[in-house]
């Protein structure tokens, strides 16, 4: 295998990576610039924000929600809540990866497990260190601070996990791939209908998961070409010849 046939060698998983790699880094980009504009204000106003008008934007949207209440909104949000709480994603993150052992993709499960595992990760420290207080009345019950959202990293990271590495990647994949950000979308938009969190705290939450989901795919397949190159060039080394045993 040559230098030049080592991008095709992660084409089941994606095109890519090193293009991956700087769409992963845009949106956790982006995800700081959130963090930024957040700040830290422990046990204070949670819309008491570095930037005001971030704050009175999650002011506006929280009042606005209550405008648009409705009951069957408001059973579909609920089922959401608990189609994005660990109840489900932590059984459906071990069935993949039983699935993905058996079938012996190994490289799509270390991808699958470095989102899981980063994705848990980022989301711990980022809500200790913040510590922001939730929305008031909030419609289902709530745990621990608010910012970012669990549900929206969940859904960002496992969503489009699960596209990466179940499905091969090209033009097919496409469909799926706006369905897996379709998806965080509605998620996020249901914990702020729900009272769960604010709109900074969703945003923040898909931005992060999706950008890990992708970061961890690149990494992945970077770590594999890097380790096939060095093979190769140690296949391709001249063998040096031995000294003759047999004595003069």
């Amino acid at each position: 295998m040559s230098r030049t046939e080592l991008p095709s060698s992660g084409s089941d998983m994606l095109t890519n990576h090193r293009r991956t790699f700087w769409y992963a880094a845009l949106l956790l980009g982006s995800m700081v610039l959130v963090f930024v504009a957040i700040g830290r204000h422990p046990g204070g106003d949670p819309t008491a924000t570095t930037f005001p008008f971030v704050g009175r934007w999650d002011l506006a949207v929280f009042h606005a929600t209550d405008d648009i209440r409705w009951g069957p909104l408001t059973i579909v949000a609920r089922a959401l809540n608990v189609i994005g709480s660990g109840v489900v994603t932590i059984p459906l993150r071990i069935v993949v990866a039983i699935w993905l052992v058996f079938r012996r993709r190994w490289r799509a499960l270390a991808t699958w497990l470095l989102t899981w595992a980063a994705a848990e990760f980022a989301l711990t420290v980022s809500k200790a260190y913040f510590a922001r207080a939730r929305p008031p009345d909030p419609l289902v019950g709530t745990t621990g601070h608010s910012f970012p959202s669990g549900h929206a990293v969940a859904a960002g990271a496992t969503a489009v996990a699960l596209v990466i590495v179940l499905l091969p990647s090209g033009r097919e994949r496409r469909r799926w791939e706006l369905a897996a950000a379709g998806f965080a979308f509605v998620m996020a938009c249901s914990r702020v209908y729900l009272h769960a969190h604010w709109l900074s705290d969703v945003v923040a939450g898909v931005l992060l998961g999706s950008g890990i989901a992708l970061g961890s795919a690149a990494i992945v397949t970077e770590v594999r070409d890097v380790a096939m190159r060095r093979i190769e060039r140690r296949r391709a080394a001249p063998v040096e010849p031995q000294p003759d045993p047999t004595p003069p």
